[in-house]
């Protein structure tokens, strides 16, 4: 069962929008953020990434720098570059990427239901950036930022949708990084019911993007329930900020590696041992792309190759031991390359698969890196199985784009 409510909604006024919307928080350093915002007092990494308020290297973390959000996120409301609806809704945000439209309802979700499992993950999180965040919401007392769910497509929700999409959208912009970005409102008391009444109906709801910040709104949400002696459960701070896209209509990324040794391999060397499980192939100088399941791009200086996992080395009725990201982790990076942990090693980097192949045989051919793997991307499927069996994915399993745009909408918990 997925508990959702309608909420307030703090957004900017329409001809204001473009100025407030931004990236995500984690998708961008400090140093791009503020030259993003350049002189527009507006935008909304004065909140989210406040140190660019401060002289360059300030450290992001330090107390005065979280007060620095609080401080600007008053203004903006003060400034009225943030109003609040007066009264409860939904949401319908849709963003444009290469000529599709997926459209997202913009919702309250329950802390209890991330707390009892009902909203499922697959992905661990750090408690440093849990942390941070929790820090940034608790000063705030608000959900900046909305987490990024999956749900079972439904008919009759896409009927509701597609309803209020058929008017003219309230905001309606093309981002700089060319992405579209569209929002509508659902003011319909009858139609808030229906949704809330076929969300109930759900098994489950899925965190697609946003781990960290699903589990910091939660654990936020549950700290003030234990402070609160009058605690009855249905405060604002009971639910945090989703938006919430059928399942059929999201696409999940590539997401690549690149490493800065052969660990003390010759390149000879290296592809012999690959041979041992894989069928390599040559391809050229050429950009090869993996074609399937199982199958891998290689490049080293110069070149590319394509290798495919023999039968045996991997196990396809097991949902970890299927997914590429753990045959490339377990039989490469680990057995051949000496890199045990994804998440602490310094010899490796990510690369997200929005960024093309071509970046990754930049980083090589530049002697930055010595050699780049690509794999082909999860399904939504396979994520889907694998938060239903209760497994995590190996780190830096999926990428979504579009990133959701923040500061179109903002939820208070007072």
């Amino acid at each position: 069962m997925a508990n959702i409510k309608p909420f307030k909604g703090l957004r900017p006024p329409v001809e204001l929008v473009e100025l407030v919307a931004s990236r995500p928080y984690d998708v961008l350093n400090s140093e791009e953020a503020r030259a993003e915002a350049g002189e527009n007092q507006k935008s909304l990494y004065h909140i989210i990434k406040p140190e660019i308020d401060f002289p360059a290297g300030q450290d992001e973390h330090e107390e005065k720098v979280y007060q620095k959000a609080v401080e600007n996120f008053r203004k903006f409301q003060k400034n009225n570059w943030l109003v609040q609806d007066e009264k409860e809704m939904y949401y319908v945000y849709a963003q444009t990427m290469n000529g599709h439209t997926q459209y997202g309802l913009v919702v309250c979700a329950s802390v209890d239901d991330y707390l009892n499992g009902s909203i499922k993950k697959h992905e661990l999180t750090r408690r440093d950036k849990e942390e941070d965040r929790m820090k940034h919401v608790r000063v705030n007392d608000a959900n900046i930022e909305p987490v990024f769910f999956a749900y079972p497509a439904q008919a009759e929700l896409d009927a509701i949708v597609a309803k209020y999409t058929a008017a003219p959208a309230i905001y309606d912009f093309v981002a700089p990084d060319g992405f579209g970005h569209h929002f509508w409102l659902i003011p319909d008391a009858k139609d808030i019911e229906r949704i809330t009444e076929l969300f109930a109906a759900m098994p489950a709801l899925y965190i697609a993007d946003g781990h960290h910040r699903s589990a910091a709104a939660a654990l936020v949400g549950a700290e003030k329930a234990r402070q609160n002696p009058g605690h009855r459960g249905d405060e604002e701070y009971n639910f945090f900020m989703a938006v919430c896209f059928p399942d059929n209509q999201l696409t999940i990324i590539d997401y690549n590696r690149v490493v800065k040794d052969l660990n003390g391999l010759s390149e000879e060397a290296f592809l012999k041992a690959l041979a041992k499980d894989f069928i390599v192939e040559k391809k050229g100088s050429d950009i090869y792309k993996p074609c399937c399941l199982h199958n891998f791009a290689l490049y080293l200086p110069g070149c590319w190759y394509s290798l495919t996992a023999k039968q045996g080395f991997y196990n396809d009725n097991d949902p970890i031991g299927v997914l590429d990201v753990t045959i490339s982790s377990n039989l490469i990076l680990d057995e051949i390359l000496g890199i045990k942990d994804l998440r602490s090693d310094k010899r490796i980097d990510f690369v997200g698969g929005i960024r093309g192949l071509g970046e990754l045989s930049k980083r090589v051919d530049t002697g930055e890196m010595k050699v780049a793997l690509a794999l082909y991307p999860v399904s939504m499927k396979q994520l889907i199985d694998i938060a239903d069996s209760g497994n995590i994915m190996p780190p830096k399993t999926t990428w979504f784009e579009p990133k959701l745009r923040s500061g179109l909408v903002i939820h208070k918990l007072a």
